[in-house]
Order: C-alpha cells, then structure tokens, then sequence
C-alpha cells in the first residue's frame, strides 16, 4: 500500500509540475483550486477550477 501512495504522489506532482510549465501560474491556480473543490465536495470551487482549466486548454490550441 505504501508503495502505491508513493506512486500516486509522485504523478499527481509530475503532472502539477507539467501544468505549471505548459500554463503558468493560471494553470497551477486553477489546478489546486480543482484539488480542492474534489477534495471539500464543493462544486462551485470545481467548478471553477475545471472551466479555468479548460479555458487555458482552448487558449493553447
């Protein structure tokens, strides 16, 4: 079990990582207020974490 978290860990900071990279500091804002709209199970925090994401993903295409 240990080992799993371990890998779970190390993903979602590689990804968090590549998203600052790819989309600045928007990007991490909107990422960790995501995380912490799913983790508090309140949509309107996820909500906006997700639209702001998006927006950044149809920014860059």
């Amino acid at each position: 079990m240990p080992l799993v978290a371990i890998v779970v860990a190390a993903l979602a900071i590689g990804f968090e990582q590549l998203i600052q990279w790819k989309y600045g500091p928007m990007g991490i804002i909107a990422f960790v207020v995501l995380t912490i709209g799913l983790k508090a199970k309140n949509t309107m925090f996820s909500s906006i974490g997700a639209v702001i994401l998006v927006m950044l993903l149809a920014q860059s295409g």
